[in-house]
């Protein structure tokens, strides 16, 4: 008897976990969203194995529900499932960026259900977008109700295990404290700094050198409005913590630089740097990776093409291609964005045995 999941949402995420549920022979996923074009496009890429015309119906025989819904939408239908008629051991799952609020209701509401957080991403979005191997590789955070039994939660982890996701569990408070500091605030400064270029830039040449270091440190200011205005909503009081200790730092750091001491300044970086340089760069972490390489071609006719072609001679897809006009930290100009650090690195060994091109990694 096979395992009856139920997405509901098919976007990049939905559509992602749905194919790499359907890895395993013994899933089969039935696939629900509030656009009927959404769900026939997804049969019809073969991303599931049977549309749902009626939510409620549907989850009657579903042994997992998937909410792979903002986090609003997530809250609204905890409440609807209130009404669901489910089978004895189901259960609900969700894919939110932020846990203690989504668990906390689903605690009020006495459903059992675990909290979600697959932290894998793409440049693009909705169901054409969506990949098997996007959680290869890429922590996958569960936080259980109190209503969780560890047969639901191993039942759980045993679905995911095709998608070579690192599995881990936490408490919900741990999640939003974690994705705070390595996610959610990285996002407020991104933006600040944004704002900073906006008005204070008084050269309009400002704007132009930004196009090296600085667009790719604002990257994740780029990133959905609406989908971060909510995160931060439901993180408000991590973040206002984490801001806290930000204005303290920065307190620090204006007086480092007024006091003009040389060496205590080089130290500051110093420190930075080691704690920058030891972190992995091999997995992915609560943002989202882009697996950039930056190679150092020559400036002649035809080299992109040259360096597309060998990758293509080695069967590496390139995602997206960039020519960065300035950039204060790497000598490269052309940035090659590839699909997983695998293929990072099958680029960078093909183009050190066949060119004399140095590559980096950011």
């Amino acid at each position: 008897m096979k395992t009856s999941v139920v997405v509901v949402g098919l976007g990049l995420i939905g559509g992602s976990l749905s194919l790499a549920l359907r890895r395993n022979t013994e899933c089969h996923v039935i696939g629900y969203d509030v656009d009927a074009n959404t769900v026939r496009t997804a049969r019809r890429l073969d991303v599931i194995d049977e549309m749902a015309y009626s939510l409620a119906r549907s989850v009657r025989e579903a042994d997992i529900v998937i909410l792979a819904t903002p986090v609003n939408t997530t809250k609204e239908l905890l409440q609807e499932a209130l009404k669901w008629t489910m089978k004895p051991g189901a259960f609900i799952v969700d894919t939110g960026s932020t846990k203690k609020e989504i668990v906390d209701l689903a605690n009020e509401l006495e459903l059992p259900f675990i909290g979600g957080h697959p932290m894998a991403g793409s440049h693009k979005s909705g169901i054409e977008a969506a990949r098997a191997h996007l959680f290869e590789n890429a922590y996958f955070v569960l936080c259980p109700s109190n209503q969780t039994s560890n047969e639901q939660l191993e039942t759980f982890q045993k679905l995911l295990a095709p998608s070579k996701a690192k599995v881990v569990k936490v408490t919900a408070e741990e999640h939003d404290e974690m994705t705070a500091t390595v996610s959610h605030f990285p996002h407020l400064i991104a933006s600040s700094l944004v704002h900073q270029l906006a008005t204070k830039a008084k050269n309009p040449l400002t704007k132009r050198l930004a196009a090296g270091g600085f667009r790719d440190t604002t990257r994740i200011a780029s990133a959905n409005p609406v989908m971060w205005r909510d995160i931060t909503l439901q993180n408000r009081d991590q973040l206002l913590d984490q801001l806290d200790s930000w204005l303290d730092e920065m307190q620090n750091v204006r007086q480092l630089v007024a006091t003009g001491d040389a060496a205590a300044i080089e130290n500051y970086y110093l420190e930075a740097k080691r704690e920058r340089d030891i972190l992995p760069i091999h997995t992915q972490g609560a943002l989202y990776s882009t697996f950039d390489l930056y190679i150092d071609v020559p400036d002649y006719p035809g080299v992109i093409s040259e360096v597309t072609g060998l990758l293509a001679s080695h069967k590496i897809s390139i995602l997206n291609i960039r020519i960065i006009e300035t950039r204060d930290d790497l000598f490269g100009i052309l940035v090659i964005s590839l699909q997983s650090d695998e293929d990072r690195v099958r680029a960078m060994e093909c183009i050190h045995q066949e060119t004399t091109y140095e590559t980096y990694i950011a």
